[in-house]
């Protein structure tokens, strides 16, 4: 049986941890902090989707993503779903144009009219002329998938240790076999880095620098409030969605997805009322939306803004990237069967981490 060191227990490591331990490795997650999913999986917006693309190949990549969830929701059971759809509006040329981009990618989609907006969202105050809906788009709690994942893998044989920074990364020649943790080592035939933010200080212990990008984000939830809204909505930059609980949550900054802020805004909480107050004014009516909590993470983006997933030494893996809420369960897919022993997926070629170093 193939030992494997997952080191980090947010969205992707919990999925790698699961599908590994599925197909029979022994399989040990190591994760710095009290509870899994405590940064940018615990802080996320939660959106599934691929009409948020940087390259062709990132598109096809994300389409898979959308699938793998489906493939997961029949293991784990589809409750934590939800597949509402999504409406995407901007101004016209750029709907246009991204009605155009998106055509040519063979994405599903519809161009609806303000009559059919209005009929989709009826609580809008102001239904833009024309929107673009993906059906085919939905959300996911990522905490509260990670730690369904989590169960799920302990119960079939995962270890997962909690509050546990891994202090560095065992080498033996040129091949990693373990990690190092306080008071001990760990001995691993493989080891995955899926710690986020945390990877580059991991991969600098054995040379290896990884560009990251310092992505900042504050996400706000509201309170609970009779439903209002049933599909995501991207109005203009602005991401919003309201959960089956009756919280809407929203991403602070515009253009969360691909928003290039290096810091957080010098007053997050004027930052928030703002958003709120705009939130507001999306709908008719009462009731007014008030703040239940707001919070910051750093989003773990590689430096030209796409996925490194695969093999980075020998007995070394890395899985870091954004959006892993739509891309985890893929990832865990593919990096299940390469680490143990199955030809690499060919979809993978333009997110391999040797671009950073090669």
């Amino acid at each position: 049986m193939q030992q494997i060191l997952i080191i980090g227990a947010g969205l992707i490591g919990a999925a790698l941890a699961y599908r590994l331990a599925q197909a029979g490795a022994g399989v040990t997650v190591v994760e710095a902090q009290a509870q899994p999913a405590a940064q940018a999986s615990g802080h996320s917006f939660g959106w599934i989707n691929a009409s948020y693309y940087l390259t062709p190949a990132h598109h096809r990549l994300r389409v898979a993503g959308i699938q793998a969830h489906h493939r997961l929701a029949r293991d784990l059971g589809a409750d934590l779903w939800d597949w509402q759809g999504c409406l995407w509006v901007e101004d016209a040329a750029t709907l246009d144009q991204m009605a155009a981009d998106l055509s040519h990618l063979a994405y599903d989609m519809q161009v609806l009219t303000q009559p059919q907006i209005a009929a989709l969202a009826p609580a809008l105050a102001h239904p833009p002329p024309r929107a673009l809906y993906f059906a085919q788009e939905g959300a996911v709690d990522p905490a509260a998938l990670t730690r369904a994942l989590l169960a799920k893998a302990q119960a079939v044989g995962a270890k997962v240790l909690l509050n546990t920074p891994v202090l560095g990364l065992i080498q033996r020649g040129d091949t990693v076999c373990g990690v190092r943790i306080a008071g001990q080592e760990i001995a691993a035939d493989q080891v995955i880095v899926a710690a986020g933010t945390g990877a580059a200080a991991l991969l600098a212990d054995v040379g290896l620098h990884l560009p990251m990008l310092h992505r900042p984000g504050v996400i706000l939830a509201t309170q609970t409030v009779p439903h209002r809204l049933a599909p995501i909505l991207a109005l203009n930059g602005q991401e919003l969605r309201q959960d089956r609980q009756g919280r809407f949550w929203m991403p602070v900054a515009p253009h969360h997805q691909s928003d290039p802020a290096q810091t957080l805004p010098p007053d997050p909480q004027a930052s928030v009322d703002a958003a709120l107050a705009a939130l507001n004014a999306l709908f008719h009516g009462p009731p007014t939306l008030r703040a239940a909590k707001w919070a910051a993470a750093y989003r773990p983006v590689p430096g030209d803004g796409l996925p490194a997933i695969g093999p980075v030494a020998p007995g070394l893996w890395l899985a870091v990237l954004h959006s892993g809420v739509t891309l985890g369960p893929l990832v865990a897919d593919v990096l299940t069967a390469e680490v143990l022993g199955a030809p690499a997926a060919p979809d993978l070629s333009p997110f391999r981490p040797a671009r950073f170093w090669s």
